[in-house]
């Protein structure tokens, strides 16, 4: 019998694997389409608006529905649309194809994380970054077949359509242990804090983490390919390795994620690893060597692994009831606000590379991976200040 525990990291995988399915072939697609840096950096903007729409109502949807059915059914969507992307001929149909995309994932990613902080909670122990392992794994998956498959010749459609089957074969073999079949309304408590998470300035701040992960990670999964092919001079083949790399050093470290933080506390974690990932995302722009190019995706992997489960956790907690339940809508605060990181991110970095290049796109993104070092250090502040109010 599969445990809810199992089963929610394999969820957090099939969704890595759905963006590590994709992202590789953006160099495949740009041709297939007929785009340029600018006109891509647009249609990737569908998939990053989709994130965004989606994350902003998905804390209700679950209220309502339950973490079990928004799970399965936002899988299924994202399967479909993964099948259908590689259809697309223009850059418009590719932004429309993208944004259902994005719909379908900021829908699926929300609920996860939902379901994961309830399973961590049960187990008593910090399992986030353990989770968002399985979406590293999962994304490191979908790369290496996306290499394999550019490597052979197959086309985007018929890669896309092998991975789309296998999604939803591995969803129903786990479904039924997913947490989360029946929506839990409570009607007589009151969260912890009354405050909206708007209100909330600890809130905004480890929104500020995750947005500056969000633009960092995006940055790699969209264009560390193109910018290996176009500044470098490496395959497409070779190329779709780099994001795999990103996603194997990632994924290690967020198995052991739970241990650092614990002996090292959350603010050492992430802002030394904010640094490890700005010397990593500069190397791959400034230096023009492909080892050394794809040891900085892998550097940059390792350093922003911390980033995005911490935030979310800590937000989970800080929406915590008395009960053991709470935390949805901080959760999707959190999220909804990182997620403009993703539809900020491909424009200005199409932007910047049309009227510059590529790597000093990546050297703006670097140093955006870097702030996440003072914001953790005001999130925890901000924390402590918070709770030391609600004990008064």
């Amino acid at each position: 019998m599969v445990s809810a525990r199992t089963a929610v990291f394999v969820v957090f995988a099939l969704n890595g694997c759905a963006l590590g399915s994709w992202a590789p072939r953006v160099p495949a697609l740009t041709e297939q389409v007929g785009a340029v840096p600018g006109s891509l950096g647009l249609a990737l903007l569908g998939a990053s608006l989709g994130l965004l729409l989606a994350a902003t109502v998905t804390g209700r949807l679950v209220e309502w529905l339950g973490a079990r059915l928004v799970m399965a059914l936002s899988t299924v969507a994202a399967a479909l649309v993964l099948a259908a992307l590689g259809l697309t001929t223009s850059v418009l149909w590719l932004g429309i194809a993208l944004f259902a995309m994005g719909a379908a994932i900021g829908v699926l990613d929300v609920s996860m994380n939902v379901a994961a902080v309830f399973v961590e909670r049960d187990a008593g122990k910090p399992l986030m970054p353990v989770f968002h392992a399985g979406f590293s794994f999962g994304a490191l998956g979908g790369a290496l077949f996306a290499g394999l498959a550019a490597s052979h010749g197959w086309t985007p459609m018929r890669q896309f359509a092998v991975a789309a089957v296998f999604a939803i074969l591995v969803l129903f073999a786990v479904v039924k242990a997913l947490p989360g079949v029946k929506p839990k309304h409570e009607t007589s408590e009151k969260p912890t804090s009354a405050v909206p998470p708007i209100k909330r300035p600890v809130l905004w701040l480890l929104a500020a983490i995750a947005l500056c992960s969000a633009i960092a990670e995006g940055a790699s999964s969209d264009w560390s390919a193109l910018l290996l092919v176009s500044e470098h001079g490496i395959a497409e083949g070779p190329a779709a390795l780099a994001y795999a790399g990103f996603s194997l050093a990632m994924a290690i470290a967020r198995l052991s994620g739970g241990f650092l933080q614990t002996k090292l506390g959350a603010r050492q974690v992430l802002a030394g690893g904010a640094l490890l990932a700005a010397i990593g995302l500069l190397a791959a722009a400034l230096i023009s060597s492909p080892v050394l190019g794809f040891a900085g995706f892998a550097l940059a992997g390792a350093g922003l692994a911390a980033s995005f489960p911490v935030a979310l956790g800590l937000a989970g907690e800080a929406g915590k009831r008395a009960d053991g339940g709470g935390g949805e809508r901080e959760i999707a605060f959190v999220t909804s606000v990182a997620y403009t990181g993703f539809l900020a991110g491909p424009p200005v970095i199409g932007g910047i590379a049309q009227l510059t290049s590529l790597s000093t796109s990546f050297v703006v993104v670097a140093l955006v991976g870097a702030l996440i070092a003072p914001a953790t250090v005001a999130a925890l502040r901000a924390g402590r200040r918070e709770r030391e109010r609600s004990y008064c």
